[in-house]
């Protein structure tokens, strides 16, 4: 009989089944190899699973590691909102509500996480585990190319102090403000421009933004590289957009909430949540929060 652990899926940054972005929480799996791991998320291919192992420190929730369907990343937002909402609800015996703190040991760092019920409704927001900062020597490219890259005209890339910049927060992104709506719609990755773009910068994806309608900012993201064509939702990406914005002068002193919407376009919208902490003018805390409801459960084989 072939061994086998049980896995949980949900959609994650949604409150509605399919969805926001699916993910993949596979329990038991303290004796995985980072290559079974990564056989394991290239079966689900979503694009993250997580997989959860006892703490090294007993007081913690969990140790996590965390798959794209190609390769392990330090630390991803959608993963670790719809793990700690698993391992909290899991911890309840009733459907009242609760408020509870889970701390993920992630390769990143420590992520703290409050998870919380009001109402019926599920909520958790987590601290960064690294505050969003700048990445010496990645190379952004002129708005001719940028656009070129992403299947758009030069003079929709940028708008309002808003220009394209590398940042980095375990993970690290290339931003590409765009001017509109329709241009985010229009967007795609256009070979060969696309790798050019982000082999100067040293990245696997782009997230484009442009300010909502119903939201502070829409966004998409791109990491075809990566095995991700479009990600219906990207907390790190989300979190690490803090720096962004702080670098176009929209961010004042104090504390600021926006909402984020991404996968519209994609038929599977998600709502993020994002809070920034702005001290002497530098970032000094950025939480991201959401919703996540199960889909499915079973067990797998073990490669």
């Amino acid at each position: 009989m072939p061994v086998m652990l049980d896995f949980h899926t949900c959609d994650v940054f949604t409150d509605t089944r399919f969805a926001g972005n699916p993910l993949a929480i596979v329990l038991g799996a303290d004796d995985l190899t980072p290559g079974q791991m990564l056989t394991l998320a290239r079966e689900f291919n979503l694009s993250e699973t997580i997989f959860v192992q006892r703490p090294a420190d007993p007081a913690h929730s969990a140790r996590v590691r965390i798959f794209f369907p190609t390769a392990e990343i330090p630390f991803a937002g959608h993963p670790t909102i719809g793990c700690a909402i698993h391992l909290a609800t899991a911890a309840e015996t009733g459907t009242g509500d609760f408020d509870r703190r889970i701390t993920l040991e992630e390769q990143a760092g420590l992520v703290p996480v409050r998870v919380w019920r009001r109402s019926g409704v599920t909520r958790a927001e987590f601290i960064a585990p690294v505050v969003p900062h700048g990445v010496a020597g990645a190379s952004v490219a002129p708005a001719g190319l940028m656009a070129d890259a992403l299947g758009l005209q030069a003079g929709d890339i940028g708008f309002a102090g808003h220009q394209p910049g590398v940042w980095q927060g375990g993970p690290r992104f290339l931003y590409a403000p765009v001017r509109s709506l329709a241009a985010l719609a229009r967007a795609r990755p256009i070979e060969p421009h696309w790798s050019q773009v982000i082999g100067a910068a040293g990245v696997d994806s782009i997230y484009l933004y442009t300010p909502g309608t119903d939201c502070d900012y829409r966004a998409r993201m791109f990491s075809p590289t990566a095995g991700i064509p479009e990600d219906p939702a990207t907390g790190s990406a989300s979190a690490i957009l803090a720096a962004q914005l702080l670098a176009s002068a929209a961010l004042p002193q104090g504390e600021t909430r926006l909402t984020l919407h991404q996968g519209v376009e994609m038929g599977r919208p998600s709502v993020i949540g994002l809070t920034v902490q702005v001290r002497a003018g530098a970032l000094a805390e950025v939480r991201i929060a959401g919703g996540a409801v199960p889909v499915s459960q079973g067990r797998i084989v073990v490669p």
